[in-house]
């Protein structure tokens, strides 16, 4: 299946092998975001909660790259180094996302890069 790179300088660099976002088929798919500020490429300054604020700018950056925006959402998967921060990511969310929301998955991991506490991966159909 042919599939076309998505890019901006509105969300961090890729940190590694992998693109911001890949469009296949008419649907996109953004890697995972943790909450670097794309200017400086270091992780946002604050509580968890304003890590999640950044992750959910970034993931608007490169949606709107591809023509999209968060509404045009249909999946997320959360993945938290604490549960105890899933409430405000529900926080988070309903200040950004209307209904329907998107479905979404949240899992706990042991550790993510760069020290973040949360990082979203995200499904989209614009």
């Amino acid at each position: 299946m042919p599939h076309r790179p998505i890019s901006t300088d509105q969300a961090p660099a890729a940190i590694g092998t992998y693109s911001q976002a890949v469009e296949a088929d008419g649907t996109v798919y953004l890697s995972g975001q943790i909450p670097l500020v794309p200017s400086t490429m270091e992780m946002v300054e604050g509580d968890t909660r304003q890590q999640i604020e950044q992750i959910f700018d970034n993931l608007r950056a490169v949606a709107q790259a591809a023509n999209g925006d968060l509404d045009d959402i249909v999946k997320l998967t959360v993945y938290l180094v604490d549960l105890a921060d899933f409430g405000l990511v529900n926080e988070v969310m309903a200040s950004r996302f209307s209904s329907p929301y998107p479905a979404r998955a949240a899992v706990q991991v042991a550790a993510l890069p760069r020290g973040a506490r949360v990082e979203i991966d995200a499904i989209m159909r614009p």
